[in-house]
């Protein structure tokens, strides 16, 4: 299908608004998806919040200029679905890393994070990223720790002082 100037123009300006504030981005072939795995990808990734585009590599090269995502320009050759996470670094890679379990034709050729391009081997590493939900999670978690520990401490005691009156108590009623 060809497309017009204006149409293209709106496809550029769609996508470098994407990669402007996307903190991620995942560029993969498709040969031999059906469509039925295609639409299944597409819809995962919008459950997901993440934003999924196939797109030609011209238009995208373009788009890509003056964004975090220059670094891809070079590699984006053959048919490529490009796959942006909105909101968490790792979401679009763990979208694409699960699709790809199941489908060996999904193959990641590359993976840039703030900027950077990454090996596609570091896609799982990018994937097991955990999100803002579970990192607040883990950062509460280290900060009760100690607070957690000191209140035991301190509790220890009398909770001690308690069980030797009980045993006390328990040995008196059997004699």
């Amino acid at each position: 299908m060809s497309l017009n100037l204006q149409a293209k123009k709106v496809i550029v300006e769609e996508i470098a608004g994407v990669a402007t504030t996307a903190p991620s981005a995942v560029a993969a072939e498709y040969i031999g998806l059906t469509v039925a795995q295609m639409t299944e990808l597409r819809n995962v990734a919008r459950e997901a919040g993440v934003y999924l585009k196939v797109v030609r590599n011209t238009l995208a090269r373009r788009a890509f200029e003056n964004t975090p995502f220059a670094c891809m320009r070079d590699g984006l050759v053959g048919p490529l679905v490009l796959a942006f996470s909105n909101d968490e670094p790792g979401s679009a890679a763990r979208i694409v890393r699960d699709f790809a379990k199941d489908n060996d034709k999904l193959v990641v050729k590359l993976v840039a994070l703030d900027g950077k391009l990454l090996d596609p081997s570091a896609l799982d590493s990018l994937a097991s990223m955990p999100s803002l939900d579970e990192a607040r999670a883990m950062l509460l978690g280290l900060l009760s720790a100690p607070l957690v520990k000191f209140v035991r401490t301190v509790a220890e005691p009398p909770t001690k002082f308690v069980r030797v009156i009980a045993a006390q108590r328990d040995k008196q009623q059997t004699a």
